[in-house]
């Protein structure tokens, strides 16, 4: 059964609405008050990128039997908001922290590559947006790339990361998700691509 405690939920809704202001922040340019006025868009395009990644690793994790809790981590969300500042977001807000018995290496992956395959799923729905509606082009391209990043962010190989747990357990899948998103992520930065897809 899927339990959250109010810890918890606030721990997720502060990190949704920084992470969501830190790239409003990198997409205005660092203006302050454009960034405000971006927020409710970026609480769709990034923050339900975020809110579903770390619920996907929360609910896998159950599913094994694990307790599972979202815990904000307060350096990374304000080195988030330091880093948009200058250009850049570093998104690493907090983590879904899991309490058992000794987990094996797949059942690690698994729950480590379920955040990635979310973000890609989320990607994918934003491409077909970009297709059918002219109207939503920008965000839905915003949407699209935004979860490619974190989708592919969230696999380096890096320790404290989700890669360097998918790649110990699945080596191929772990190539896979990758690739996959590293493409979403390389539309986003040469648009001319989407023209090879559409």
């Amino acid at each position: 059964m899927v339990k959250f405690t109010a810890n918890e939920i606030r721990d997720i809704i502060i990190s949704m609405f920084v992470i969501s202001f830190a790239f409003a922040l990198l997409l205005s340019g660092s203006n302050i008050n454009t960034a405000i006025s971006l927020i409710p868009i970026m609480l769709i395009v990034v923050g339900f990128a975020f809110v579903f990644h770390e619920l996907a690793h929360k609910f896998v994790a159950i599913r094994y039997g694990y307790w599972a809790e979202y815990k904000m981590w307060i350096e990374g969300l304000i080195f988030a908001l330091i880093t948009a500042y200058f250009g850049f977001v570093f998104a690493a807000p907090g983590a879904v922290y899991i309490h058992g018995e000794k987990i094996s290496k797949e059942e690690n992956g698994k729950i480590s590559i379920a955040g990635s395959i979310t973000n890609i799923i989320f990607a994918l729905i934003f491409l077909l947006i970009i297709k059918i509606s002219g109207q939503l082009y920008y965000w839905a391209f915003m949407g699209m790339f935004i979860n490619g990043f974190f989708a592919f962010f969230n696999q380096l190989p890096i320790m404290g990361l989700d890669g360097s747990k998918v790649i110990k357990w699945n080596p191929f899948a772990w190539i896979i998700v990758v690739l996959v998103s590293l493409g979403f992520v390389a539309i986003g930065y040469f648009p001319s691509l989407l023209k090879l897809i559409l």
